[in-house]
């Protein structure tokens, strides 16, 4: 599975030299173990990985008894793993650090040491239970890894020639045309209801069998339920909770999530921890509420309100679809030919999340329900800003369409309200791209290139 982060471990590889090592974070199952083993093999001379998920105590005595004695501890270690080290041209790999974040913390004295590479990788990193009685290393540098894109999707299915032409057609603003844009909706709706979860992806490119897929996506999800129930001590039951209840509160009609749905009277702070729980895991990603829309959008984001959308979009149609335990194969043909009478609002917004936060955006929108002014009410499903900051004009403001017919009342609105801070608004839509009235119409296959 060939992964763009491929090319930011080339770029830490070579600024780095050896002076910190790199923290690799992501849900479980996106490919961080993968990615990185074939980094090894094809950029270093020799490697180690330590599995901290079948690592004897051997192993851990080192970390425990040798680091005072650098000598000791890489004899040892080359020892156990019967693998030769050389001076900046081997690479440690730490797999699952979280499982023990004493290695973790010994990176301060290993990236001083310098004569190798380090590179961690995990889950459930930031959650306390991993992070207690460790001094958290500052020779740390962090990035995240998302399911695969659409992009990497289309290398996956052997679809280049398609990437390139949607690549080329967003840059110069045309459209791609009646049949070649349906062929690129197509594989965007493969895309929509495999997911990017690797494991799924090889199953669709293997054999094309729609229950083998849902088979190892409900395997996955089963994962993070386990997870949840080991590593969410003291509120579990919430997390759990919340996890269950994200497709039907995506499927309200604004997306907000209610607390009211798992308890009456319930209140944010009584389960913050839960929500946050979630996030750091990567399972879920949170799109909060930004009042005013300038740049800074954090700096007036409404903590209350927000918006929970599932990390991976064919995760939630696992999750969503379970009533005999797997999604059958006809129903995934039906969203392939969008003939499920569902609404697939909820589907389309959870991915243009999905690729939105791939593409390294924070995910916000705007919502004003007032009763005194109809003018100022109104929702925006996101709220991006441009590259290239200026005095105005810095926000994009994006309204999701899932089907052929739509109102833009609460764009215009919007447009009219804040002209001094709006760029240009979006569109993202199941048509081809076109430009009207001042607005871009984008097919949903583009998202990633905003």
């Amino acid at each position: 599975m060939r992964r763009k982060i491929y090319d930011t471990l080339l770029a830490w590889k070579k600024r780095n030299k050896g002076k910190s090592a790199l923290l690799i974070q992501g849900a479980r199952r996106v490919g961080k173990s993968y990615i990185v083993e074939e980094f090894a093999k094809a950029e270093y001379k020799s490697y180690i990985l330590i599995d901290f998920n079948k690592a004897d105590q051997q192993v851990k005595d080192i970390f425990l008894h040798d680091l005072d004695n650098m000598k000791s501890f890489f004899l040892k270690l080359t020892a156990l793993y019967g693998t030769k080290l050389y001076d900046r041209e081997s690479l440690i790999i730490f797999d699952e650090v979280q499982l023990f974040p004493r290695a973790r913390s010994a990176i301060k004295y290993l990236a001083a040491d310098g004569r190798y590479d380090y590179i961690e990788t995990g889950s459930l990193i930031s959650i306390r239970e991993n992070v207690k009685d460790i001094l958290i290393p500052s020779e740390e540098d962090h990035i995240n890894m998302f399911p695969m894109d659409f992009e990497e999707f289309l290398w996956a299915t052997e679809n280049e020639t398609m990437i390139d032409l949607i690549h080329s057609c967003y840059e110069n603003r045309q459209a791609l045309g009646q049949a070649l844009h349906r062929k690129a909706m197509d594989l965007f709706r493969q895309y929509l209801v495999v997911g990017g979860m690797p494991q799924a992806v090889q199953a669709f490119v293997e054999n094309s069998d729609f229950e083998e897929v849902d088979y190892v996506k409900r395997r996955i999800l089963n994962l993070y339920r386990d997870d949840i129930r080991k590593h969410a001590k003291g509120y579990e039951m919430k997390v759990e909770g919340i996890y269950d209840e994200l497709p039907s509160q995506l499927k309200n009609q604004n997306r907000h999530f209610k607390l009211s749905s798992l308890k009456e009277g319930a209140r944010f702070d009584e389960y913050r921890d839960a929500m946050f729980w979630l996030s750091d895991a990567m399972i879920i990603n949170n799109c909060y509420n930004s009042t005013e829309p300038n740049i800074g959008l954090n700096l007036n984001r409404e903590r209350t309100l927000l918006k929970c959308y599932m990390g991976d979009t064919g995760l939630l149609i696992s999750h969503s679809f379970d009533e005999k335990g797997i999604v059958s194969e006809e129903i995934y043909r039906k969203l392939l030919l969008d003939k499920l009478e569902i609404n697939m609002g909820m589907i389309m917004e959870n991915m243009v999340a999905q690729m939105l936060v791939a593409s390294g955006h924070k995910l916000y929108f705007y919502s004003n329900s007032s009763r005194e002014d109809a003018k100022s009410r109104m929702e925006i499903d996101f709220l991006i800003a441009k590259d290239k900051i200026s005095n105005r004009h810095n926000i994009l403001p994006i309204e999701v369409k899932s089907g052929k017919n739509y109102t833009l009342s609460s764009l215009r609105k919007f447009r009219e309200k804040y002209a001094r801070q709006v760029h240009v608004p979006y569109v993202l839509h199941t048509g081809d791209f076109k430009e009207e009235d001042g607005i871009i119409y984008l097919p949903l296959y583009m998202t990633g290139m905003l």
